[in-house]
């Protein structure tokens, strides 16, 4: 076999393939532009993994000094610029101070200066006698931190760098001095105050000496981050009243909308308030903020799997330079979202408890508040709600009277209205104006039967406001109730219905049941007493179909509402049936009603008031512009 040798063309063709690759090679390295990007990235990495190792180690003074650490502690110096002395300081570890009084416990970190724990020493989580107190902060669920800009540049965040702290008391006054120190008398300072049996702290926030050492030409960047644990047994009414609340302007209030990545931008904050449903975390300032980016965020999507969180507040505000220097008085408030406590410090705070707009607010506050405050105090919170539920109904007694008296005349004149509607079916607005006539001879007010109702609307909707609110309820037992803020559960489901839940409670079931039972007494004297209207030939259908609909509403949507307010809608029924079953068969007489009626009708008409004139007035003149085109006709 002939042997194969290496001719020339092979070797032509090895050259031109190998410098085919090293042009290729050539043409795809990085320029020199690129080659100082890449090398200001990896500078600015390494500067700020500088500062995470110099925080992490917890202070310069632990490395070991000898001349091969020299380099390492130059550099860690240089990444935190004049911030360093506090690294050098004996502080420089990831410890914490403990301040707390009867009411409250406070943990604050050398690490960032801000409080990491926040345990309400009086309040159980989920159940009384669980054991678990209420915890607004702990695991690092929230964060206090201040973005700084130094002169040369740097840019460095105060929940990375460590504060000294420093413990003292004046009387009963326990005062922590937190410092962030970049040199011996140059500092940014935390100072924390709390006084005895108090869930407000004071907060002061100030510099000193900075001004040559940040870059004052902007204000610092305030970040408050919280993230809500679950302290109530239900997870979808305290998801519900849980929100973030704000005040701004001239005393103007008002929440961040509740959902998934909500934001809201104000100006000249007041006070922002991270509100539970029954506890919260309020920071109030005495200098309002410029401007704040307030953002909420919804946690609870799936009730069966998220339930550890509720939701996720976030606030950013600018603190302003004054001469050089930041100086802020602020405070703190951890504890319960309770009407009194928080109306006590007068700081208008007591405005995130949700009583309602308006009317409804007044009733809550100068008439609920007060009696049932007054009746807790006395009695057992279940008898209070009945107690109080009796006064406020014996208090509507004479409009349900008035209300009740009005569809029993009307009852009586039917008849002579269904005659009225039979004689003029095809003049509707000469039988309008027959039948105005009618009531005017009779001396009945058509009106007056709704007006009653109406003004008990405004104190039914106030209790739907009142209850979820009062912070007295919570972990109260009534019955077979555990408490009385939450449902009322009596069995467990093996599975879960859309809107009702996985379980039974047995006060809404209660509640709807008065309701049937109320609904079917007055919608057959309603039907009765309400005459046929053109337009209107289903509305009786649609009265017999409310009589279901309603108690199926209450069945449905209250089984995880509190106990309270079912409580209190049982008993109201129950109490308004028994009412207008006395006012029925002992008061009113129909009988004398329909002879009054009749004598009525034999005196001069009373004056028609404006509302009536002006509506014969309309009705005499539509009546007169049909009889005109039918002439034309």
């Amino acid at each position: 076999m002939e042997e194969k040798k290496l001719d020339l063309n092979s070797i032509i063709g090895f050259v031109l393939i190998f410098g085919i690759l090293i042009w290729m090679m050539y043409q795809n390295q990085p320029s020199k532009e690129q080659l100082a990007a890449e090398k200001a990235k990896k500078e600015q990495a390494a500067s700020l993994t500088t500062v995470k190792v110099a925080n992490a180690i917890g202070t310069l003074n632990q490395i070991d000094t000898t001349s091969a650490n020299v380099a390492q502690i130059e550099k860690l110096k240089k990444s935190l610029g004049n911030f360093a002395y506090s690294a050098t300081l004996a502080s420089a570890k990831d410890t914490v101070t403990t301040i707390e009084n009867e009411f409250v416990l406070l943990k604050i970190s050398n690490k960032g200066g801000y409080i990491v724990e926040a345990v309400l020493k009086n309040f159980e989580k989920f159940k009384k006698g669980s054991g678990q107190l209420v915890e607004l902060i702990k695991d690092n669920n929230s964060q206090l931190n201040i973005q700084l800009i130094t002169n040369d540049n740097h840019t460095l965040n105060t929940k990375d760098l460590f504060f000294e702290p420093k413990l003292t008391k004046v009387g009963a006054n326990q005062i922590l001095t937190m410092r962030l120190k970049a040199g011996a008398n140059e500092f940014l300072e935390y100072q924390y105050e709390l006084k005895p049996n108090e869930y407000m702290v004071g907060f002061n926030l100030r510099s000193q000496g900075l001004n040559k050492v940040l870059n004052t030409s902007k204000p610092l960047d305030l970040e408050w981050d919280l993230k809500t644990y679950r302290n109530e047994k239900s997870i979808s009414y305290e998801n519900r009243y849980t929100l973030l609340n704000y005040e701004y302007g001239d005393e103007k209030f008002n929440n961040v909308s509740d959902g998934e990545n909500q934001e809201e931008t104000l100006d000249k904050v007041k006070y922002i308030a991270y509100k539970q449903h029954f506890f919260a975390s309020i920071l109030m300032t005495e200098t309002p903020f410029e401007k704040a980016v307030l953002k909420s965020n919804k946690l609870v999507i799936d009730e069966n799997k998220d339930t550890i969180f509720v939701k996720q507040f976030n606030s950013k505000v600018p603190l302003a330079f004054s001469n050089g220097e930041v100086n802020y008085k602020m405070s703190w408030y951890f504890g319960p979202s309770d009407y009194k406590t928080l109306n006590n410090y007068d700081k208008n705070i007591e405005k995130i408890i949700p009583l309602g707009w308006g009317i409804f607010g007044w009733i809550n506050k100068f008439i609920f508040i007060p009696l049932f405050g007054f009746l807790s105090s006395y009695i057992a919170y279940g008898i209070a709600i009945i107690i109080f539920t009796i006064i406020i109904k014996i208090a509507m007694s004479p409009i349900t009277y008035k209300s009740f008296l009005s569809q029993a005349k009307m009852k009586v004149l039917r008849p002579e209205i269904n005659e009225l509607n039979e004689k003029f079916q095809k003049e509707p607005a000469k039988k309008q104006q027959e039948t105005m006539k009618l009531y005017s001879k009779a001396g009945v007010n058509p009106m007056a039967g709704c007006i009653p109702a109406l003004i008990q609307l405004p104190f039914m909707y106030a209790s739907f406001q009142f209850f979820p609110s009062a912070f007295e309820l919570r972990q109260k037992a009534f019955l077979w109730a555990d408490d009385l803020s939450s449902f009322d559960e009596i069995m467990k489901l093996p599975f879960h219905i859309p809107l009702y839940g996985s379980h039974i409670s047995l006060f809404p079931i209660l509640a709807a049941i008065a309701i049937f039972f109320y609904m079917k007494m007055t919608s057959g004297d309603q039907q009765m007493a309400a005459p046929t209207q053109e337009g209107m030939p289903d509305m009786a259908k649609l009265m017999k179909i409310m009589i279901y609909v309603s108690p199926l509403m209450m069945l449905i949507f209250f089984n995880s509402y509190g106990a309270g307010l079912s409580l209190y809608n049982f008993i109201s029924n129950l109490i308004t049936i028994g009412i207008m079953l006395v006012i029925k068969n002992y008061i009113v007489d129909n009988d004398k009603i329909h002879a009054q009626i009749q004598e009525n009708k034999l005196k001069e008409p009373k004056k028609l008031g404006k509302f009536q004139s002006k509506m014969q007035e309309i009705m005499e003149q539509a009546e007169a512009q049909k009889k005109a085109q039918q002439k034309k006709k």
